[in-house]
């Protein structure tokens, strides 16, 4: 059975869709999905990378090509819920070493999906441990637990190292996929995967 490797921080709205999407492709392929926190800006600083509101900033018709690519893989996937967060950018490094310290407890896939409703589908500043706590105050997962990993130097040092990681085997940008050691980025290369798994 194949493993997508999923490099995923809850900062990015693309990240929030291919995550929507993931599991019908897994579904249809058989394919199982392994989940890595990673810290976007720290992906960013090691590759030299900007988020594209940056990159593009003085090419308005890129921007205005991004926006529109954006809508129709939001129609195309019937993604009505998303909302997009109006306090972005949010720093999410307290909430990606949550992230690191629900995999180590396993409960990495329900994290994934409450954090990814409370940033793009009821958005909060999800970025103050207050905020957080109230947000996942109604899960069955044990958030002051979770908060209280995201601070030890363990946890820390795991999202640090999962990051230089990814920067290492090529990534440099989220959402990115690795497929038995071939990375694909964005989105968007979501039905190259499928097509690839299909027709093996």
């Amino acid at each position: 059975m194949t493993q997508i490797d999923v490099l995923i921080d809850l900062a990015s709205p693309n990240a929030y869709l291919a995550h929507k999407v993931l599991p019908g492709l897994a579904l249809r392929t058989g394919a199982t999905l392994r989940h890595t926190p990673v810290l976007l800006g720290g992906l960013f600083k090691l590759t030299g990378n900007q988020a594209p509101m940056l990159a593009y900033s003085d090419i308005p018709n890129k921007l205005a090509y991004e926006g529109r690519e954006f809508e129709r893989f939001i129609a195309r996937h019937g993604l009505s819920y998303f909302t997009f967060n109006p306090h972005f950018p949010v720093n999410t490094l307290l909430l990606m070493r949550m992230a690191v310290a629900a995999d180590a407890a396993g409960v990495l896939p329900a994290f994934l999906d409450a954090g990814f409703h409370h940033m793009w589908e009821a958005p909060k500043k999800m970025d103050e441990p207050e905020i957080i706590a109230a947000a996942f105050a109604d899960t069955d997962l044990d958030v002051e637990a979770l908060l209280a990993a995201a601070g030890t130097p363990e946890i820390k040092a795991k999202l640090m190292a999962n990051t230089k990681d990814a920067a290492a085997r090529g990534a440099f940008g989220i959402p990115s996929f690795f497929v038995e050691g071939e990375l694909y980025f964005g989105k968007n290369t979501l039905d190259e995967i499928e097509r690839i798994l299909t027709n093996r």
